[in-house]
């Protein structure tokens, strides 16, 4: 069985068992945590999906708080002298998917 979650703004597509990143959560390490924005279910083929969707996602957080890459954004305007450098590293949290009832 699968199921098309919305987490965060972000649609995922989990199965029983997986571990995924996700954008930062709130919570700690060991807290489990429930999405009840479940947008379609699969079983054996079959579909189901929009308002008869009823399931609900069940995670456990494994580490709550692991950083990306760091993304630099320079900007330059030739002869003027004006440079511009900026980063940052967006933030993740890891889950393990537990359940899809």
């Amino acid at each position: 069985m699968f199921a098309v979650v919305k987490i965060a703004g972000q649609q995922f597509r989990v199965q029983a068992g997986q571990s995924l990143y996700v954008p930062h959560l709130q919570g700690q390490t060991g807290d489990t945590v429930e999405f009840n924005d479940v947008l379609l279910t699969g079983t054996d083929g079959a579909l189901s999906s929009g308002a008869g969707v009823t399931a609900k996602v069940t995670a456990e957080i494994v580490s709550d708080l692991i950083k990306g890459d760091k993304v630099i954004a320079f900007k330059m305007k030739r002869r003027k002298g004006f440079r511009k450098k900026l980063g940052h590293r967006t933030q993740y949290t890891q889950i393990k998917i537990q359940s899809i009832a």
